[in-house]
């Protein structure tokens, strides 16, 4: 990795030609993936990635770089061409720039048990043969299993250095159905902060069986009707409407831009009381967790919503310069290749006191969304469009028939003071969430919530 005299030495030279701060960030990251398709292995790949990144803050303005030389004369050339534009020479004392190090509790993550090739090749291979054994309209069958092992430090000139090991691990399936003409899907694809002992643990037959009757499922379904109605979303990653339609406007990257709806409504009333809203970056095996941000803080448990009042939000370095708000351990980036940013780890709406079938009573008729799939938001407006996965009629709060073609359409803001019951079966899913510092490891969640009334998409 990078020695710590040379990271004092990048440190110097930024705050001698003015910088107010600086910061240094070091990865190196062994990936590896394989995708497994026409009941075949297609693909397989491996890497090693090495890179250093310097970011030189004055006032409020970050200018950032990186390299992949640990030579200290490429990067005191880079340090002093980012410092360029805002360059004023002054004297410092190097002797203040002694690091120090604080012990953090770790993360729990599963182990990375000495698995070979080509028992993860037989494994993709029996889940392939599980998912085309549950119907002969099952055609294709994806599969991809993807692990990475990054180890990090990070040095600043306030004198700190960390350092942090990150195990990732996810497995991908994914079933299509086919009938003629007609044709669906149906995906599962769990990950874990931790290594393969978490595809050890999962149940093969069940997620055969899961892929396979959610893809038949919408194959058979019948069109959704269009119109204002009441919706159940059920658990898991149907928390993806949260991370999207109001997750993105509370990171303070958007709302140091007045780019995001809720900019100035912290201590207000920003959803129906029943809703409860956290980010949480300190829980055990979930894919989004951390010990560190990438700025080197701990993480830490935000509560962002709370009985509906806007509480936190999600804050970094940069972040709380402009906004003033407290830093919240929610600096991540893609790589070194990126500037960090103020990014969402595990978001969720937290568990309420009803059942499942307390929200489907109640609401009589309306739609089920059982699984939601893709969609699209505009943080400034919170305007979003999601498409329903797995869908059902509900009449007399009692569900009836699959329907396909229904999407959710609404505003961040509406649909939170809309949800009136939420449930108390709280589940997460794995995702990759894009943003200004690429793609990261994010959990989405929550309980079964009932929204009161939303407009959904179909067949008017």
């Amino acid at each position: 990795m990078l020695d710590k005299v040379v990271a004092q030495d990048i440190l110097f030279e930024a705050l001698s030609l003015g910088a107010d701060f600086c910061d240094v960030f070091v990865e190196k990251s062994e990936v590896s993936s394989l995708s497994f398709n026409t009941s075949k292995i297609k693909d397989i790949k491996s890497g090693v990635d090495f890179g250093i990144g310097v970011r030189l803050i004055f006032g409020t303005k970050a200018l950032y770089g990186y390299t992949n030389s640990v030579s200290r004369d490429e990067l005191i050339k880079l340090t002093r061409t980012l410092a360029e534009q805002y360059r004023n020479q002054r004297n410092y004392n190097k002797d203040s720039l002694a690091f120090h190090s604080n012990k953090v509790q770790g993360i729990g993550a599963m182990k990375s048990p000495n698995v070979s090739l080509k028992e993860k090749i037989e494994m993709m291979g029996r889940l392939d043969s599980k998912v085309r054994s549950q119907s002969e309209l099952v055609k294709q069958v994806n599969i991809s299993l993807f692990m990475r092992d990054q180890s990090i430090q990070v040095f600043d000139s306030e004198g700190l250095f960390m350092e942090d090991h990150r195990p990732y691990c996810r497995l991908s399936t994914s079933a299509i159905a086919q009938d003629g003409e007609d044709q669906s899907s149906g995906t599962w694809s769990p990950g874990a902060r931790g290594g393969y002992e978490f595809i050890e643990g999962q149940d093969l037959d069940w997620i055969a069986t899961y892929v396979a009757k959610q893809a038949m499922t919408s194959l058979k379904a019948k069109p959704c009707p269009a119109g204002k109605m009441p919706v159940v979303i059920d658990n898991g990653f149907g928390g993806v409407i949260f991370h999207e339609a109001c997750g993105h406007s509370l990171e303070t990257t958007s709302v140091e831009k007045k780019a995001s709806e809720f900019w100035d409504k912290k201590g207000e009333i920003i959803a129906n009381e029943a809703v409860s809203a956290v980010d949480d970056g300190t829980i055990d095996n979930l894919w989004g967790s951390l010990t560190l941000d990438d700025e080197g803080m701990p993480t830490q448990r935000t509560q962002l919503i709370k009985n509906g009042k806007l509480e936190n939000f999600m804050c970094d370095r940069l972040g709380a310069l402009k906004t003033g708000h407290p830093r919240t351990g929610s600096a991540r980036r893609e790589s070194y290749k990126y500037a960090p940013a103020s990014r969402m780890r595990n978001t969720f709406i937290e568990p309420g006191k009803y059942s499942l079938d307390d929200l489907l009573q109640s609401m009589g008729d309306g739609l089920y969304a059982k699984s939601m799939g893709g969609g699209s938001v505009n943080p400034g407006t919170g305007e979003f469009n999601f498409a329903v996965q797995e869908g059902y009629i509900v009449k007399n709060g009692k569900i009836q028939e699959a329907v396909k073609g229904a999407t959710l359409i609404g505003k961040g803001g509406d649909i939170m003071k809309d949800i009136s019951m939420v449930a108390n079966n709280l589940d997460y899913a794995a995702g990759i969430c894009g943003s200004v510092s690429g793609g990261v490891p994010v959990t989405v969640g929550q309980p079964a919530v009932k929204v009161d009334q939303i407009l959904v998409g179909g067949k008017a």
